[in-house]
């Protein structure tokens, strides 16, 4: 890590979140070498990371979004961004920087489904950027991400904007009460007596939801239903 100069801006605190132990030995040695940065922890899980978050109060966290076991990089966002209490140790005060408020998580991540990149923005990313790109973008997106400003991969942006200029898909009023439903986290036995209608129904309706949400799996259709401001 480059050393800021005396009486120039303190460098931006980080914590890498990743489960593979190659790719984050990798990152650590990047970062090393990147003006303004410095790595003050590093994570394997999830829960690792709200730990150290609440210890090191880095300004930004590099959030892998799949972590193996235990919680995913999504649920972990969520619980930093809105300063949730570490669970399972002895911290019980709120996930806060040195500046006081929660720090900012950046997702990076080889994933740029449709389903991924909304639900990590809705649990509070500030950036999304994909594994792929130069050293030169992850460093200036963590900069961003430290003053709350948005970074996202040209690949991901492309996508969010295509997703604001699609049309909103035409669900019938049925598939609107199943999405109801699921929403909640029902399962489709849960939903099917709850409608008053067999299982079977359930699934065909769940399949033709997918198709027109363009994803394939239950949370998928949720986070998508509500960026779409799908549900009631």
């Amino acid at each position: 890590m480059t050393e800021p100069a005396a009486g120039g801006p303190a460098p931006v605190r980080i914590l890498v979140c990743d489960d593979h132990v190659v790719v984050r030995a990798g990152l650590l040695a990047l970062l090393d070498s990147a003006p303004g940065i410095e790595v003050v922890g590093e994570a394997g899980t999830g829960e690792e990371a709200l730990a150290l978050a609440a210890r090191l109060a880095p300004d930004v966290v590099l959030m892998d979004l799949q972590l193996g076991a235990g919680i995913d990089g999504v649920e972990t966002t969520r619980r930093l961004t809105t300063g949730a209490p570490t669970t399972g140790t002895a911290t019980t005060g709120a996930l806060t920087t040195g500046t006081g408020r929660a720090p900012h998580v950046l997702v990076l991540t080889t994933y740029d489904t449709d389903a991924d990149i909304t639900r990590a923005i809705e649990a509070g990313a500030t950036g999304y950027l994909l594994k792929a790109e130069r050293p030169e973008e992850l460093f200036a997106a963590i900069h961003a991400a430290a003053e709350g400003r948005t970074a996202l991969s040209g690949p991901v942006a492309g996508r969010v904007m295509a997703n604001l200029r699609r049309p909103r898909p035409a669900l019938t009023d049925r598939e609107r009460d199943i999405l109801a439903q699921l929403a909640t986290g029902l399962g489709n036995r849960d939903i099917a007596r709850a409608l008053f209608i067999s299982e079977a129904t359930v699934k065909t309706h769940l399949r033709r939801i997918y198709d027109k949400l363009g994803v394939d799996t239950r949370a998928g259709a949720v986070a998508v239903a509500k960026e779409q401001r799908l549900l009631p």
